[in-house]
Formats: structure tokens, C-alpha cells, sequence
């Protein structure tokens, strides 16, 4: 491959024009190292709403699953970030930070469809584009960057696009493994573009806190913490057999990690591991202990996993329940069949005793979740899987509401059913039907 010229850019300014306010270059001496780009949209949902309605430009907004109901903010526009509203908040907690916070309803279908033709954008420069949520990705240039004048011009390219086609930034990081792409991207925010080259490796590692890694969350760091380990490296240096006798086989990743080491491969989406659970979780609108409400709730989010699992030609023998009270404890309880099953009604059978062996009365409820895992595909082209006669109705059901929406035909407990989600689920990849939880 050729020599590449990599520069070290600082953030760039979001509010001015996209040229980078200084840039340092140096030659790299490294011809044969992995160069691989990380590309973020900078709060994709608030940048896109605010591109489709003008008027919410400059303005702190809140995009969430219903603006009159008690969904958590799916993503904030840097003005409201900028007042201390973040993902996952609930809405009286971003209106006590920010008071003049607009909150939008969400639209998967145009998330979906801006993030499809994003992508296809990527796949002009490399094969190998991973996605890693519906508002990031990787790419492996490693063999086409000097097809495109190196990684930086490609990296400016997809922004100078982005910014002319859809009118979003993103903020994007060079790296030469996936772990110090995502690093480097995340460094300089919003519209940055940032380069880590191999022989920086050492030194940036050397006092970076171990929790901006991805993949190192608030438990781990804490484990971390107590073994006297802040920095990555420090992790790196820590005895492996100590690592290991406390994580297990996550203590060798983990002292790599600390090192900077990362060889997993950028893999395009079809070639994912395959699907381990499918689910749904709901927020109600209010507390409540009414166990007839609680039941038509949870039948709902069965009845929906149901039709993903038989979409899908899924079925699972483990059914999982998620009970969350008022005050914010979270309780999860599972149950293990003996046959494998779709049907959203056995579903909610698991699933109501499995709540009544969790609840706690009086305490109100407010939010519910079900799953189903240890999945097999296509059990019934290979074996006596159920009634033929119950899976014909199911073909017929599920066949009339692909053509007129969910819950068309419904049963008759579900006729004053709570009306859909509008958050995008992180399992979305491209190519699939676009699943959603509240």
C-alpha cells in the first residue's frame, strides 16, 4: 500500500465552516498497519428533526417516544446537551435542567431511511463498513485509502457529504484497530476528526481513564478501581493471571484493551453473529398495581414478540420478564422450557407467572418487559413443530397485519391496546423490518 500522510486535527468548530482550525502532520512509518475509520453522527435523531422542521434549528429539542407520555429522551440536540439533558433521561428531569426544552415526537422510518443512505455513502470507499448502531459505524480501509488520496481525505469526503446532502455533521476517528477508532472519534465532539497512529499508542493509553474505552462500563471500572488499576496503563502493565482469576477470560481482553490492542475484524452487518434474543419493553402511562391493566400490557408486548419471532421464523425456549417499579428498581426473572415456542399468547403465560412470582403488592408498577431466548430457526421445516392448524391461523394473523398494520387482527383483550413505540431499537440493522421499543 502507499505511504500515508496522517494528520492530527483538532475538533472542528460546528458553528463556522468544516476546515479543521489547525492540523499537525507528520509521515507515517507504518505501511502495512490497519487503518480503520469510525464515523459518529453527531445526535442524529435532534440533527435530523431539526433539518426537516427549520424552525427547531438553534433550539434545544428532545426527541422521544411520545411528548404527552412518560418515554425517556432518545437523543438531545447539543443545545439541550449543552444544559445537561441526556439520553435516557425522563422527561421531568430534562424540563428541570432545561426548561424551554422542545420535545419531538420520534420517526424511525426517516431515522431509518437517512441512516440506509448514509451507509450506502461508506460502501463507496470500502466493502468492509460494520454498523455498529443505527447512527455509527466502521470502516476498513486498509486496502482502498490510497485509492481516495489516504484516510483523512476519506474521512473529510464523507463529512463535506454529509453536510451537503443531509445538512448533519458527524464526528469521525482514524485509527489502526476498532477500539482507538471508536476512542479517537469520541475525543472531539461535535464535528470532529481525529487521528491515533501506531506509534501513539503507548503514550495516549499511558493516562487515559480506563472507562473511555468502550466496552469498559460503571461495574467493571469499579472492579478496576479497587485493584488499584485508573488508567489504561495501568490496566496494560497489571499481571494477566490476576486479571483472569478475577474476570475470567475477559481478563486477557481486558489487559489488551488497556494496551490498545484490538484485532477483531470491521465485518459488514450480514456477516453479525446470529440473533440470541428477541423482545419488548413498554413504560406505562401511569404507576399502577391494576393487575387487569398489568395483564393487557404484558400480552401486548408477548403477542408483539410473537409476530418478530414468527417474522422472523424464530422460536425460543427461555421467556425473560423485566419489572421495573415506580422508584426505579428493576427486577429480572427467567424460565427455561421444555419445547420450543412463538405463539405470543404461551408467551404471556410464561410471563404472568413469572410477574406474580416477582411482584411485590402494593407497589406500583411502571414499565414491563418481556423476551424470548435460546432461539433455533426454521424448527418447523425440520421437525412436528406445533399444530399445523394453529400455525395456519398464525399464517393468516400475521399475513392480514403485515398488509394493514400491527394488531389489526388482535385478540379481543387487546381492542383498547396501548398504541405503539417510537424509539428505535439498537438491534435495528439495515435490510431488516425496523424494530422498536419504548
Amino acid at each position: 500500500m502507499t505511504n500515508l500522510t496522517i494528520c492530527h486535527s483538532e475538533a472542528f468548530d460546528a458553528e463556522e465552516s468544516s476546515k479543521p482550525k489547525t492540523l499537525r502532520c507528520t509521515q507515517s512509518d507504518k505501511r502495512d498497519e490497519r487503518i480503520v475509520l469510525h464515523v459518529d453522527m453527531d445526535a442524529f435523531f435532534a440533527s435530523v428533526e431539526q433539518q426537516t422542521f427549520p424552525f427547531l434549528r438553534g433550539k434545544p429539542i428532545g426527541v422521544c417516544g411520545d411528548p404527552d407520555g412518560r418515554t425517556v429522551i432518545a437523543a438531545a440536540s447539543y443545545e439541550a446537551k449543552r444544559r445537561g439533558v441526556k439520553t435516557a433521561m425522563t422527561i421531568p428531569e430534562a424540563k428541570k435542567l432545561c426548561p424551554e426544552i422542545v420535545l419531538v415526537s420520534g420517526n424511525p422510518a426517516k431515522y431509518v431511511d437517512t441512516s440506509t443512505r448514509i451507509l450506502a455513502f461508506y460502501t463507496t470507499f470500502t466493502d468492509l463498513v460494520e454498523v455498529f448502531s443505527i447512527d455509527e459505524a466502521f470502516l476498513d480501509v486498509t486496502q482502498t485509502a490510497h485509492l481516495f488520496h489516504g484516510p483523512e481525505e476519506i474521512a473529510r469526503s464523507i463529512k463535506a457529504h454529509l453536510k451537503a446532502q443531509f445538512g448533519l455533521t458527524c464526528s469521525a476517528g482514524i485509527a489502526p484497530n476498532k477500539l482507538l477508532a471508536k476512542l479517537s472519534g469520541d475525543m472531539h465532539k461535535p464535528d470532529g476528526l481525529t487521528i491515533v497512529r501506531q506509534s501513539e499508542v503507548a503514550a495516549l493509553m499511558e493516562s487515559l481513564p480506563v472507562q473511555e474505552l468502550c466496552g469498559i462500563g460503571p461495574k467493571t471500572q469499579e472492579k478496576l478501581n479497587r485493584l488499584g488499576i485508573k488508567t489504561c496503563g495501568e490496566l496494560g502493565r497489571y499481571p494477566e493471571k490476576q486479571l483472569t482469576g478475577i474476570f475470567g477470560i475477559n481478563g486477557t481482553h481486558l489487559k489488551r484493551m488497556g494496551q490498545g490492542v484490538d484485532e477483531s475484524p470491521v465485518l459488514p452487518y450480514f456477516h453479525e453473529p446470529a440473533t440470541k434474543s428477541m423482545g419488548h419493553s413498554f413504560t406505562l402511562d401511569k404507576d399502577t398495581r391494576d393487575m387487569a391493566e398489568i395483564q393487557r400490557h404484558l400480552l401486548q408486548l408477548s403477542e408483539q414478540v410473537g409476530r418478530r419471532l414468527r417474522r422472523d421464523s424464530f422460536a425460543g425456549r427461555t421467556v425473560s420478564l423485566v419489572l421495573r417499579y415506580a422508584d426505579f428498581s428493576t427486577f429480572i426473572k427467567q424460565h427455561s422450557l421444555k419445547s420450543y415456542i412463538d405463539d405470543g399468547l404461551r408467551i404471556h403465560q410464561v410471563g404472568m407467572k413469572l410477574f406474580e412470582e416477582l411482584y411485590q403488592p402494593p407497589r406500583l408498577v411502571r414499565l414491563l418487559g418481556i423476551s424470548v431466548s435460546n432461539l433455533v430457526r426454521d424448527l418447523k421445516q425440520t421437525t412436528a413443530f406445533e399444530d399445523s392448524r394453529a400455525d395456519s391461523l398464525f399464517e393468516t394473523v400475521d399475513m392480514v397485519n403485515n398488509k394493514y398494520g400491527e394488531f389489526s387482527v388482535a385478540r379481543a383483550r387487546l381492542q383498547e391496546r396501548t398504541p405503539g413505540p417510537r424509539v428505535i431499537s439498537p438491534s435495528w440493522r439495515p435490510g431488516a423490518p425496523t424494530p422498536v421499543g419504548r
